[in-house]
């Protein structure tokens, strides 16, 4: 069983050690005797690849499957022989491709892999003493709970996350900042949702890009914005806040994501449709709404498509609006396809 190594703080019993045998049994696969260094290498590059797949495709199809794969393989690495000196370097890859694949499932809405997942990172991270990894296996943990109705379990892996925030960088805490206030917006505390976003706006000023892990580059500006965003759109839908300040992030995100990140950009074009059509000109809203729709139609993203029902429920308050009605009717006919 993987030792854990790192302060343990209270607020969520489900946060325990795991035996990696029992969660990523590795059948009738190929797996070396003794781990080398390329094999630590081939984790690494697996891990870029299904990223890569994951954020332009989304988390379904033949992304989950090969992630699914490739996560037991890794896993299985761990019960071969290696050298002590390969330790850290072994457990550190392991955990970087559960972050994922922990992801892909997330985005797939295979949740309780996800949380699996996502956990055994953690317990990789530790295992290696990487306190980058750790918090950004904790930064996902809190999104996940956040997206499935659990902002309290959320707000408690942001925080578990931000232990010993003097070790992380400032993009590392800006991450995480965020996902306390994402967690705080789906409560509808304005008050603590808008000091999260000062703190991880803060934070984020403070970036320097050099100093960043690989696998942190995607955490730029736009998505700094639009992961903020969805923290301010939850206060203009829930408390009635202005609308304006997530509408300018959205707007941020969805004019910087590149078409490296197809999922994130149509996700903020969706979710600023789904702002304007809320509280806007509902006219512009669909205009926009069609162009979230010819991009997120094409991934196999639940969250997107989740994302355009909402977008969907927000059109059919403008019955009297043409271009309401019809990109309502557009998005029935295609998240039923």
């Amino acid at each position: 069983m993987i030792r854990r190594s790192f302060l343990q703080i209270g607020g969520l019993a489900a946060i325990t050690p795991l035996n990696f045998t029992d969660v990523f049994a590795p059948a009738e696969l190929s797996l070396p005797t003794h781990v080398s260094p390329s094999h630590v290498d081939q984790v690494l590059a697996a891990a870029t690849a299904i990223s890569g797949m994951d954020n332009e495709l989304g988390g379904g199809g033949v992304v989950r499957d090969v992630a699914a794969r490739a996560m037991q393989w890794s896993a299985g690495l761990l019960q071969a022989q290696f050298p002590e000196h390969m330790r850290t370097d072994l457990f550190a890859a392991v955990s970087r491709l559960g972050i994922v694949v922990g992801a892909s499932a997330f985005d797939a809405y295979h949740h309780d892999e996800a949380t699996k997942t996502f956990r055994f990172a953690a317990d990789c991270a530790e295992e290696a003493g990487d306190w980058h990894l750790r918090a950004k296996t904790y930064s996902f943990l809190a999104r996940q709970a956040v997206w499935i109705g659990a902002p309290d379990d959320g707000l408690t892996y942001a925080e578990k996350g931000l232990v010993r925030s003097d070790r992380l960088t400032a993009t590392e805490q800006a991450m995480l900042h965020t996902a306390r206030a994402r967690a705080f917006g789906k409560m509808g505390n304005v008050r603590d949702t808008m000091t999260a976003v000062g703190a991880a706006d803060e934070a984020f000023t403070q970036a320097r890009p050099s100093e960043e892990s690989p696998w942190m580059a995607y955490y730029d500006e736009a998505q700094h914005n639009g992961d903020t965003a969805h923290a301010l759109f939850d206060l203009a839908i829930l408390a009635g806040q202005d609308p304006g300040r997530a509408a300018r992030r959205f707007n941020t995100a969805v004019n910087g994501h590149t078409d490296s990140y197809k999922r994130s950009r149509a996700i903020s074009r969706t979710k600023l449709a789904s702002l304007l059509m809320a509280k806007g000109d509902p006219r512009q809203a669909a205009a926009l709404g069609h162009d979230a729709l010819n991009e997120a139609g094409r991934l196999t993203s639940r969250r997107a498509v989740d994302d355009l029902r909402q977008l969907g429920r927000f059109a059919s308050k403008h019955r009297t609006v043409q271009e309401a009605s019809g990109l309502r009717d557009r998005i029935a006919a295609t998240v039923s396809a």
